[in-house]
């Protein structure tokens, strides 16, 4: 089950090797349905065709759960799996959920137990449901597997690493030396700043989008700015695009493919996110990430020294840009092996000899 960038990345590395070994059943279910934010990534990054496309997007986050729920209800009764794989933490991933767990299908959780302890956050809401409703939780790093424990979760818990780094340790080398990319935009390896921004708590009020207008504003750097649908959606609704689109130094683009997103990440001085993706590709590169939002779910980013929150601080964002580079980045999230550990775990438990 999948439908937005960061989970079409997740897929990347799992449905590959999984197509090995069983019989996939790939849903899209249009949560991203641009081609700029969907249907590029599937060609740069190998991902197997959907073999069903929902095309739902937009509305509430109430509205698009309870459409996407009524579509997979069927498709999953018809196809009868041995279980539901469903990534992250979107619209997508709990509706996935909640249509299997209603049908009796066991559903496996990948990124499980991750918290920013935020409930106003869909996503944070999203993740804890979906992990307590599911069969099989595989965890990223050792801190979502004491999450899952202190909430006394039940069901299977494997750690296995996160299939992100598997797809950074393919694309990240060439990204970097693709630099011809960097430069067609007028922006000069390692001297500018990636920023990006589409979260309802910061997009969605007119205050936090405001907030946010004001500190690129002032950044004094060059900025490139990669634009959600959503963000620019909502800075012509609270008339906020030409204030940004005439900020000094700022350079606003469409979304981007993953090939020149990562390039671009790869080359910059820094990235300022309030994506819970971005943070963690930061880090995977080695580019500090000033993450626009007063919390994470990657805390253990921020106990490296490689992200700060520095939420809508200008002066926060300031010092934190000021500081030096740590000296060392542990290998958090594995060793590039997490698919496979995520596929050897699926028909470990869920094969046809395991299955009743």
């Amino acid at each position: 089950m999948i439908g937005n960038r960061p989970q079409f990345i997740k897929a990347a590395a799992v449905s590959p090797l999984l197509r090995r070994r069983a019989q996939e059943l790939l849903v899209h279910t249009g949560q991203h349905h641009d081609d700029e934010l969907s249907t590029v990534f599937f060609a740069e990054l190998g991902i197997p065709q959907p073999e069903l496309e929902l095309r739902i997007s937009g509305g509430s986050n109430a509205s698009q759960t309870a459409r996407m729920l009524a579509a997979l209800e069927p498709a999953i009764r018809d196809a009868d799996p041995d279980c539901v794989l469903v990534y992250g933490d979107t619209n997508s991933t709990l509706a996935g959920a909640l249509a299997a767990v209603t049908l009796g299908v066991p559903v496996a959780h990948v990124e499980a137990g991750m918290r920013s302890f935020d409930r106003t956050m869909p996503e944070e809401v999203n993740r804890v449901l979906t992990d307590h409703i599911s069969a099989l939780l595989l965890c990223s790093s050792q801190v979502p597997v004491d999450n899952l424990r202190r909430e006394g979760i039940s069901a299977a818990v494997e750690l296995v690493g996160d299939v992100m780094v598997d797809v950074a340790a393919l694309v990240a080398p060439a990204a970097r030396e693709r630099t011809d990319l960097v430069r067609s935009r007028g922006l000069t390896p390692g001297a500018y700043l990636l920023a990006t921004a589409h979260r309802a708590g910061n997009v969605d009020d007119p205050q936090r989008l405001g907030a946010l207008v004001e500190l690129l504003e002032r950044v004094d750097a060059e900025v490139v700015l990669p634009l959600h649908p959503r963000t620019r959606a909502r800075l012509v609704e609270f008339g906020l695009w030409e204030r940004l689109a005439h900020a000094p130094g700022l350079q606003l683009t469409e979304p981007l493919g993953y090939l020149e997103l990562s390039a671009l990440l790869v080359n910059a001085r820094a990235v300022l996110t309030d994506s819970g993706g971005l943070q963690k590709e930061a880090y995977l590169a080695g580019v500090p990430c000033l993450t626009l939002r007063p919390s994470t779910e990657w805390v253990e980013t921020v106990e490296a020294g490689w992200n700060t929150l520095v939420d809508l601080d200008f002066e926060r964002l300031g010092a934190a840009l000021s500081r030096p580079l740590p000296a060392q980045r542990p290998a958090l999230y594995g060793d590039g092996s997490a698919g496979a550990r995520v596929v050897d775990a699926l028909t470990r438990r869920f094969g046809e000899d395991a299955r009743g």
